[in-house]
């Protein structure tokens, strides 16, 4: 278990217990108590937990760990869910991407595909996102045009939100978007744990032609609190063969699902 991995499995188990100790986490993560006590006091160092004699509790009793931190959960999924979703898009799209570790990866993949060539002149694509992390990636790839929605940048998923990314919105049409969600559920559709990130990732959706989700296996059949749209709005899924259990309440709504 490297360092990054080590970082992302403390914040893991300190969201579900809200308090660790030091040789007790040793133990279960098979590292040496020194080991721990530098990781925790790095975390600590970054306002992302709070030290206490002999380990440490969290800030709040939920909170959302930073992206950075959530980028190795399920990532072999993700990348074959990234490389499904770049398969659906053709050259000169529209295509809009909210922020997340799933549609960075779907970024990624459209950035490097070798047919998806051209210039800042002549783009072969143009993404719209409100994800900062996103349009850091792709704005030095000339062949892709990147247009951001403005807003008021949310530390923890580098998404923009508020009034300014809804007037921008309020302005296209996109020919597809892939929503990266908190949860899925066949019941009450897609959603997120901030209402503020639900509603840009709402207003992409509306504008949006075609309409996918793209989530791995331990998002279905959940549910978050704010409401990005409802199941009948989904036109697609994207998941990983590991969801097959999971998905024909999905199929039932209509929705086309693919399975990574």
């Amino acid at each position: 278990m490297n360092r990054h991995e080590r970082h992302t499995a403390l914040l893991d188990l300190l969201a579900e217990r809200h308090q660790l100790e030091v040789e007790a986490v040793a133990a279960e993560l098979g590292v040496s108590v020194a080991t721990v006590r530098r990781d925790l006091d790095h975390l600590g160092e970054q306002q992302l937990l709070t030290r206490t004699r002999g380990g440490a509790v969290a800030h709040s009793v939920s909170y959302e760990l930073p992206l950075r931190y959530r980028a190795v959960r399920h990532a072999s999924e993700k990348e074959r869910i990234a490389r499904a979703a770049a398969a659906l898009v053709r050259r000169g799209m529209v295509v809009g991407l909210n922020g997340g570790t799933t549609t960075s990866e779907v970024a990624r993949t459209l950035a490097t595909r070798g047919d998806l060539t051209g210039s800042a002149a002549d783009p072969a694509l143009t993404i719209v996102t409100n994800a900062l992390n996103i349009a850091h990636e792709l704005a030095v790839r000339p062949h892709i045009k990147i247009v951001t929605t403005g807003g008021v940048a949310l530390p923890q998923s580098y998404e923009l939100v508020g009034p300014l990314a809804r007037h921008l919105l309020n302005e296209i049409s996109l020919d597809m978007v892939f929503l990266g969600v908190d949860a899925l559920d066949a019941r009450t559709g897609a959603t997120a744990h901030d209402e503020r990130e639900a509603q840009v990732n709402a207003l992409l959706a509306e504008r949006a032609e075609n309409v996918t989700v793209v989530a791995d296996h331990s998002k279905l059949t959940t549910r978050a609190f704010a409401r990005i749209c409802p199941p009948e709005a989904i036109h697609t899924l994207i998941t990983g063969t590991e969801a097959k259990p999971l998905t024909a309440p999905f199929q039932e709504h209509g929705t086309r699902v693919i399975h990574a």
